[in-house]
Order: structure tokens, then C-alpha cells, then sequence
């Protein structure tokens, strides 16, 4: 049989079950740390509830997987996931989900494990959004859940801090209110209201015009935004950013990370 041949019959198999996203839907990719627990905990030993290196770690994997070819409007981190907002109308791969799915997750743990260097993996998914409302509300669920992982982490490790171990520390926390888990830290001299705000509410990423020093024309960059704003004011901005998105275009490489 011809190479020709071959390559005809056997390619089917690969792209038999090709599925596309639709033309006009946005993409969100959330892309995940696979196995961070033992890794931030074990492997590499960060500090724990937050640990600065490893926010690093993030931020700047964040700002690779937003600046290496595709049309972005919006990256978030908090944790140990990213979350990575497509143009609406981007076609890179034909809007091929394997191919979205396996190169974002490849290039985050590529350059999530140069940072740390040691080997580190991501796995991702798509959320297909049919409206601007379904983006903002997207957004501002992992926004929630960057303050409620905050609250928890704090109150567990504080009682980690206190000779508890895991299961104690588990127990103790199920049935405390929000309030009570504001007490607990309060009472240990953490008011939760003085946690830095990147712990509370993560971290955000968008293109901005900016002339650098030493230049006169305007170039776009990546800028990382370690204050965001909270609850409603957040809606609004992730709205403006995803309704401004038909204006311009930001493929590519960034010529500054900021």
C-alpha cells in the first residue's frame, strides 16, 4: 500500500470525532494544575495558605498562554487554575477543540515547569458561552471562588498552625459559617479584610496601548492586575473588556510583559 493510501485510511481514525466550536460562541479555557496539592505541598514545599514564588509561577504562566498565538481578551488566575478568554471570532485550528485543549495545556506546563524547574503538568477544558452575560457571570464565578478558596485556606491552616491535622483541621471547619470563619481569623490576629487582595480575588490579565521608556509610539503589553475590583464593579469590568474586544486584535506574542 501507498504512503498516500495509508495516511488517508489511517487519518480518519484521528479525526473521526474532530468537534468545532461554533462560529460566533465565545471560549473560555480553564486550565488546571494536575496533582498541585502534593506538588506545592510535598515536591516543592511552598508556603501555604499563599506562597509569592508560586503566584509568580502562575502569573507568568498565565501571561505565556495569553501571548503565544492566540487572539486573547482576558486571562485570570487564582489557585492553581487559569482561565484564559478567547476573541469571539478567533479560528486558530479551526476552533478544533482537541487541538485548543491539548496545545493550551501544553504550553501552560511548558511554561509553568521552565519557572519552577522541575516537571509540572496542566489538563484544560472549554466552557462554549453563547452571550456576553454567560462571560461576565463565568468570570465572576471564579472570582467568588478565589475569596471562598481564601477564607478556607486561612481558617485551615490556622488551625494546621495550631497542631491540627488534616482530617481534625477538615472536621472542624464543616458547619462554620462565613461569619464564624471571619471570627476565627480575627481572633488569631488575621482580619480577613487586611489579606492581600491577589489572595482574595486572583489576578487578571488584559492588552493595554502603554509607550514604553526609551519610545514614542504606543506598543500593546500585557499587563498583570494584582487589585481587582469586587462584585458588581467586577461585572462591569469584565464586560467592558470582552464588548470592547471587536475593536482590536492582540495575536501573538506580547512585546512586554508588564
Amino acid at each position: 500500500m501507498k504512503f498516500e493510501q495509508l495516511d488517508r485510511r489511517m487519518r480518519v481514525f484521528e479525526t473521526a470525532h474532530d468537534h468545532c466550536v461554533l462560529p460566533g460562541i465565545h471560549m473560555v479555557a480553564r486550565i488546571d494544575g494536575r496533582s498541585f496539592s502534593h506538588l506545592t505541598r510535598v515536591d516543592q514545599a511552598f508556603d501555604a495558605p499563599y506562597d509569592e514564588r508560586f503566584r509568580d509561577h502562575m502569573v507568568a504562566a498565565m501571561l505565556h498562554v495569553m501571548g503565544c498565538g492566540f487572539s486573547v481578551v482576558y486571562g485570570y488566575t487564582q489557585s492553581d487554575e487559569i482561565s484564559i478568554l478567547l476573541r469571539r471570532d478567533d479560528a486558530t485550528f479551526g476552533r478544533k477543540l482537541r487541538k485548543l485543549l491539548s496545545v493550551l495545556a501544553g504550553e501552560a506546563s511548558a511554561a509553568f515547569s521552565a519557572r519552577l524547574g522541575a516537571p509540572a503538568a496542566f489538563d484544560s477544558r472549554i466552557s462554549q458561552l453563547p452571550s456576553v452575560d454567560h462571560v461576565v457571570d463565568y468570570f465572576r464565578w471564579r472570582h467568588e471562588d478565589a475569596h471562598r478558596n481564601a477564607l478556607n485556606g486561612h481558617c485551615y491552616w490556622l488551625l494546621r498552625r495550631q497542631g491540627l491535622d488534616d482530617g481534625a483541621a477538615t472536621r472542624q471547619l464543616q458547619g462554620v459559617s462565613v461569619a464564624e470563619r471571619h471570627e476565627m481569623l480575627y481572633r488569631a490576629g488575621i482580619p480577613f479584610n487586611d489579606v492581600p487582595a491577589w489572595q482574595k480575588r486572583g489576578i487578571g490579565a488584559r492588552w493595554v496601548e502603554s509607550v514604553a521608556e526609551g519610545e514614542t509610539t504606543p506598543r500593546r503589553r500585557l499587563c498583570a492586575e494584582y487589585e481587582l475590583p469586587m462584585k458588581d464593579a467586577y461585572d462591569r469590568w469584565v464586560r467592558d473588556l470582552v464588548e470592547a474586544q471587536g475593536a482590536s486584535s492582540s495575536v501573538g506574542a506580547p512585546s512586554q510583559v508588564g
